[in-house]
C-alpha cells in the first residue's frame, strides 16, 4: 500500500463522519484479510484525527520543559485518554525515524518503556501487526507487559506523519507467561512540521492503554503522565544522538 496522502490537515476543525467498529480487547484479527484490516485501521486513524481536532474536555496533569500532558476520560474503556504535546529539535522525518512502529525503528534503543518491538505480519508497507514488550516499572509494581496491535501509518499533504494503532489478537502471538497482556485502545502520534522551523517538529501523542492486571488506580494515574514526560525528554536526546 502506498503512503497515505490527500487527507485533511489533522489540526483542522472536527468533521462529522460515521465510523465502523474499532478493535476491542479480545478481538481476533489473525485471519483478517487486507480489506478488513484496512477498514478497521482507517477507523482507528479517524478516531485519532478526532482526538487531535477536539480541544474540549482536556485537563492538564503535568507541564514543564516545553511538554504538556493532559487527560480526559476514555470512551473506549474505564480509564483515561492521555495527550502529550511538545516541540522536538529535529525534522519530522528524524523524529519519525525514532518513534515509527515500522521495520528499522530506533525506538527500542532509546525508549526506557520499550524492551522490544517486532513485526508479526506485514500486510503492506504501512499496515502491519506488531508486538511490543515493556519492562517492569514503578519499582516493579507494574510487571512486564506485552501488546499486540494493528498499526497503520498515514502521511498528510502538509508533511505530517502519523501512527495509528489499536489492540488485536494474532494467532502467531498468543499470551506469553512472562508478560501480562495489555491492551492499547486507539493511540499513536502525529509528527507535524512547524511552519518556518524546518529543523523542529511538533509531536502530539495519544496514549489510551489498559495495563490489565491488579494495579491500584493511583499507580496507573501517576505512571502515564510521568512516563510521557520522560518519553519527550528521552526522544529529544535520541534525535540528537542519532542525527546530530
Amino acid at each position: 500500500m502506498p503512503w497515505f496522502s490527500g487527507f485533511p490537515n489533522p489540526t483542522a476543525g472536527p468533521q462529522p463522519h460515521t465510523l465502523p467498529a474499532t478493535p476491542r480487547p479480545g478481538a481476533s484479527f489473525g485471519a483478517m484479510d487486507l480489506a478488513t484490516a484496512a477498514q478497521v485501521s482507517e477507523a482507528v486513524a479517524e478516531k485519532m484525527l478526532q482526538y487531535r481536532r477536539d480541544k474540549s474536555g482536556w485537563k492538564i496533569c503535568r507541564e514543564g520543559n516545553g511538554v504538556s500532558v493532559s487527560w480526559r476520560p476514555s470512551v473506549e474503556f474505564p480509564g483515561n485518554l492521555y495527550k502529550g504535546e511538545g516541540i522536538v529539535n529535529g525534522t519530522p522525518q528524524q523524529v519519525w525515524d525514532c518513534v515509527k512502529p515500522l521495520a528499522g525503528t530506533l525506538r527500542a534503543q532509546w525508549d526506557e518503556n520499550v524492551n522490544s518491538f517486532e513485526i508479526i505480519e506485514s500486510l503492506t508497507d504501512t499496515l502491519l501487526f506488531s508486538r511490543t514488550t515493556t519492562p517492569s516499572a514503578v519499582m516493579k509494581l507494574i510487571s512486564p507487559r506485552d501488546f499486540v496491535d494493528l498499526v497503520l501509518v498515514r502521511t498528510y499533504e502538509d508533511g505530517t506523519i502519523s501512527s495509528n494503532a489499536a489492540n488485536v489478537e494474532h494467532p502467531s502471538c498468543p499470551p506469553n507467561p512472562g508478560y501480562v497482556r495489555g491492551f492499547n485502545h486507539p493511540c499513536g502520534c502525529f509528527c507535524e512540521p512547524l511552519p518556518g522551523e524546518p529543523n523542529k517538529t511538533s509531536l502530539v501523542t495519544f496514549f489510551q492503554t489498559d495495563l490489565s492486571g491488579y494495579l491500584p488506580q493511583s499507580v496507573v494515574d501517576s505512571f502515564f503522565p510521568r512516563s510521557m514526560a520522560g518519553f519527550y525528554a528521552n526522544l529529544g536526546k535520541a534525535v540528537k544522538k542519532f542525527f546530530g
